[in-house]
């Protein structure tokens, strides 16, 4: 992973076996960044999604590894929690072929890992800090402005 920062922006190219919610978490704690929103596209070889349950109040997890994995789009968010530990959001979209036939599958980004390069924009969050508030009606946590 390298990253770069023009005029406040970071720009972090992560590079093969990389994870790349793991090196925006490294980029964001290297630079001292609380809150920041992110979006990106790569080829990746494996991935993590996941989609809310309402009814089960939990996150069912599918896992992709078809091989090479069009990160078609991936956006999201850095927030910081009550003790300052960063935490994401995030959403991804991936094509891919399965038996074939051109495949897409998406939702909500635990993890994903590059195969050949992913481009990531990040933009910290300026004037202010953004936090994580639960809400015990959905189990969730969401935005908290101060």
């Amino acid at each position: 992973m390298d990253y770069r920062n023009f005029n406040g922006v970071y720009y972090i190219r992560a590079d093969r076996g990389d994870e790349i919610i793991s090196c925006i978490h490294r980029v964001c704690e290297a630079e001292g960044i609380k809150s920041a929103v992110f979006s990106g596209i790569g080829g990746c070889s494996d991935a993590v999604i996941q989609t809310f349950i309402p009814e089960k109040g939990e996150f069912e997890d599918e896992r992709l590894d078809e091989g090479m994995l069009e990160l078609v789009s991936v956006n999201g968010n850095i927030i910081s929690g009550d003790g300052g530990e960063l935490s994401h959001h995030a959403h991804a979209v991936f094509a891919f072929k399965r038996n074939g036939e051109h495949c897409v599958a998406g939702g909500h980004l635990k993890e994903t890992t590059v195969l050949y390069t992913a481009e990531i924009e990040l933009r910290p969050v300026v004037g202010g800090v953004i936090k994580k508030k639960y809400s015990p009606e959905t189990g969730t946590g969401f935005w908290d402005f101060e």
